[in-house]
């Protein structure tokens, strides 16, 4: 039986990603952000996960506003990671776990989950950066597990709820646990936390409720679903709304989890940069 050994969130600016590409991780100005994550290595090293459920948001390279689903999960053999503009290298093709895949698409509509089911996926920096921070070299990092990809709408409204984002965890934790095979498993929440980069706002970060989201997450989940959709771009930002992929993850790791590592940085590329590591109750 599938065992969930914890959750993982992480920013994924396109910025890190040509960070990581010209190997800066000493430079005053990313040294504060890239020093969050060795622990979380270690800690990846130790229990050496088979299967990484990354939940993250397209930026218009798989889908675009004409066509974005609510839930899309990837369901393919590998997936692409294709030039989206912004100068960050191409990588090899990420492997994908195409049965657990299907059996979480299965469950999930079962459990009235709508989802598009993708057999082809390009994934962009919103998928890759995480990958890039948490296995180094990936994915050809030796310990690098397969990808199940999930895609969530922040970008398009209207978006889903926080309570949605929550519930549609909770739902994919039932899926994963029924799957049958001897297998552990990492969830990644990705993204945000507050940041708005256009408009008469652009540069905005609220410090203070993202410090009380990331408190919230561990101890008391529930109670940032009463924070509504509109409330929530007010006081995270026009793209703080990516912060519903965390409470995607958290929604999959039970009623009680254990923090073990959390960093917070600001600013990285104009956004409140959040690191967390999370471990499932035995």
């Amino acid at each position: 039986m599938a065992t969930i050994i914890g959750g993982l969130t992480t920013s994924h600016i396109p910025a890190v990603g040509n960070a990581i590409a010209k190997q800066l991780f000493d430079d005053p100005y990313w040294k504060p952000f890239f020093d969050a994550y060795p622990p979380i290595r270690e800690w990846l090293g130790d229990h050496k996960p088979d299967v990484a459920i990354n939940i993250y948001n397209d930026h218009g390279l798989g889908f675009f506003l004409d066509k974005m689903p609510t839930f899309a999960i990837g369901a393919a053999h590998e997936y692409r990671n294709e030039d989206e503009g912004w100068g960050i290298p191409q990588l090899p093709p990420f492997p994908g776990h195409p049965e657990l895949s299907w059996h979480i698409i299965e469950s999930m509509v079962e459990q009235e989950f709508d989802i598009t089911s993708c057999q082809e996926l390009a994934v962009d920096h919103g998928f890759v950066v995480p990958m890039q921070l948490f296995w180094p070299g990936a994915p050809n990092n030796p310990d690098m597990p397969r990808a199940v990809p999930v895609s969530a709408n922040t970008v398009q409204h209207p978006i889903p709820t926080l309570k949605r984002a929550l519930d549609f965890g909770k739902a994919l934790r039932r899926a994963l646990l029924s799957y049958p095979e001897d297998i552990k498993i990492v969830v990644l929440g990705t993204g945000g936390l507050s940041h708005q980069l256009d408009g008469e706002r652009a540069g905005f970060i609220n410090k203070e409720f993202d410090r009380m989201c990331m408190e919230k997450i561990v101890t008391d989940p529930e109670a940032l679903t009463k924070i509504g959709r509109i409330e929530l771009v007010e006081k995270a930002g026009a793209q703080g709304t990516e912060f519903l992929m965390w409470m995607m993850m958290r929604g999959a790791l039970g009623e009680k989890v254990t923090p073990l590592h959390s960093n917070y940085h600001i600013p990285i590329s104009n956004t409140g940069a959040g690191t967390m590591m999370l471990e499932c109750a035995a």
